[in-house]
């Protein structure tokens, strides 16, 4: 059992299609063993930027994080820190040191610990582009949003302008004479 308990960068980890290797995204997005292509390329939908974006959260927040989703798992789930130990083969003092966070788990830790969880290992480690992803997911969940989304990208600047002023305007209670 390895554990860290000195700060750690936010990254995310994931999972090669190939051979099942789970990692930290290197920065040419190959897997370390295999060298295959982490990504599967698809083509991704242009979304407007909706959300503003948020800074990288610290290391210490990181690890909150992780936390926090592996304690609300654990209770989801019925489990006692105890039982969730068995299942890790580790010490119950480990699972508690991860859940208040004096803990950051390896990644060795982090699959067997989503294992026991019965989840996969990014639900465990949420990172910035995750979150991000699913508030656009939520408001998309609008039908006029996600109208209004799909419009945009064909709309000029000046059109864009217009459209976000008469929409704020309308918010705010005011008429636009023409």
């Amino acid at each position: 059992m390895a554990t860290t308990l000195a700060s750690v960068e936010t990254r995310e980890v994931v999972r090669c299609d190939y051979c099942s290797l789970v990692q930290y995204r290197t920065s040419n997005s190959l897997c370390r063993k295999c060298h295959k292509p982490l990504d599967i390329e698809e083509p991704v939908p242009q979304v407007p930027q909706l959300v503003a974006a948020q800074p990288v959260a610290a290391s210490a927040e990181a690890g909150l994080q992780v936390a926090g989703q592996v304690r609300e798992i654990r209770r989801a789930r019925h489990l006692s820190q105890r039982q969730l130990a068995s299942r890790m083969q580790v010490p119950r003092t480990y699972i508690s040191k991860i859940e208040n966070g004096k803990a950051i788990p390896t990644l060795g830790s982090l699959e067997r610990l989503a294992s026991a969880l019965e989840v996969d290992v990014c639900q465990l480690v949420r990172d910035s582009r995750s979150r991000r992803d699913e508030e656009v997911a939520a408001i998309l969940a609008d039908p006029f949003l996600a109208e209004i989304a799909a419009i945009l990208p064909h709309l000029d600047s000046l059109h864009r302008t217009l459209v976000y002023g008469s929409v704020r305007d309308m918010a705010m209670g005011r008429r636009r004479t023409a």
